[in-house]
């Protein structure tokens, strides 16, 4: 990429170090997340910088965890700090010196550059309006905090329970669906009216799309020894997830994932009761909702279509799913009862009859 005669890499650091906050964040975001890079740009310009600084914060908690050169103590240890720093600003060049000669080539060179440029990160987030940096700091808390309870333990069986499952998904997604509705809610009074429920949907919209993501990577997981998987569900069903290899052709472990996938649907209604709460004349944060929504009903299809698929590669949903999926939201988000009409015809497929292991559960 060449701008004002300059070359551009998101794999050259010193090559973004002088650009404005949002061109270096939109790159950012663009290396780390092609998802996120699409849908947050549909946000007001009032919310935009504050949501894409916030996705680059807790990507750099996913790094840190995901670094397979670091050990338990060490993940700790650099989360904690990354704590205080989003909480004051200080020590940025000091951890970033510290953690990025420590990261292994199986991180990806965007996530090389991301760790790089902490301190411009650190200094976007505070420019923000305090309530904002409250928001991304308590977000970063809960996520720093949470993740390395479940890093620590032996997951290749899964793990034991689904309010297990619940609270992995807590902090690693719902407390960043907590984060964004409170960011709504400083943007407009009108959305804040309704903050106690939004507050509650948002933990069971970030759990619906978290479980979807799960649900995907089941194999691309089990290569790596991982299981997110709740054993209980498996237990009802008669098959024990310590047995699962990609190879696993198994009608209890089927009837398993499709009692997960109802799960996921019930989440994924809430996500639906979330954004219609939105007022219908903001529809760049309804479609920000509605895209992330309507590709997880579509990949959950995707995964309940074909419950012996054995790669993500065979659930992803296309590149024509997505810009139809980008159309109808377009076409539809003012109105309620045409997204109501939608997801209950396009989802209806998900849910299992007499499965009511959750009754749309909203607060961790």
């Amino acid at each position: 990429m060449t701008m004002n005669g300059s070359q551009i890499s998101i794999n050259d650091p010193k090559s973004l170090i002088n650009l404005a906050n949002d061109e270096l964040q939109a790159i950012l975001l663009e290396g780390v997340s092609r998802t996120f890079a699409l849908t947050i740009p549909q946000l007001p310009g009032e919310l935009h910088p504050a949501v894409a600084n916030a996705y680059l914060l807790c990507r750099i908690v996913d790094t840190i965890e995901d670094e397979v050169s670091l050990d338990a103590e060490q993940k700790k240890y650099f989360c904690t700090a990354f704590i205080e720093i989003v909480n004051t600003g200080k020590n940025t060049q000091a951890f970033t010196e510290e953690l990025a000669p420590l990261l292994s080539d199986q991180t990806i060179p965007a996530e090389h550059t991301l760790i790089q440029l902490t301190p411009r990160v650190i200094e976007i987030t505070h420019s923000f309006a305090p309530a904002q940096i409250e928001a991304l700091a308590t977000c970063v808390e809960t996520m720093a905090k949470g993740m390395p309870i479940f890093q620590a333990l032996d997951l290749h069986a899964g793990v034991e329970t689904m309010a297990d499952m619940d609270s992995y998904c807590y902090y690693v997604a719902g407390c960043v669906g907590e984060m964004l509705a409170k960011l709504f809610c400083h943007y407009s009074e009108d959305i804040n009216q309704h903050k106690d429920e939004l507050l509650k949907l948002s933990v069971s919209f970030g759990q619906g799309l978290q479980m979807t993501n799960i649900l995907k990577d089941i194999w691309d997981d089990a290569k790596r020894d991982v299981c997110w998987l709740p054993q209980d569900i498996f237990t009802e069903t008669g098959f024990d997830l310590k047995n699962l290899t990609p190879e696993t052709d198994d009608e209890h472990f089927r009837e398993g994932l499709e009692h997960l996938i109802s799960i996921a649907q019930g989440h994924l209604q809430n996500a639906l009761r979330y954004t219609q709460l939105l007022p219908s004349n903001e529809t760049g944060i309804r479609n920000f909702c509605l895209w992330a929504l309507g590709m997880s009903v579509l990949t959950l299809k995707n995964i309940k279509d074909d419950l012996n698929f054995n790669d993500s590669d065979q659930v992803k949903i296309t590149r024509k799913d997505v810009k139809k999926t980008i159309f109808v939201c377009k076409a539809t988000a003012r109105s309620n009862t045409l997204l109501s009409l939608i997801f209950n015809l396009t989802s209806r497929s998900l849910k299992t009859p007499d499965w009511h292991y959750v009754e749309q559960s909203t607060k961790k």
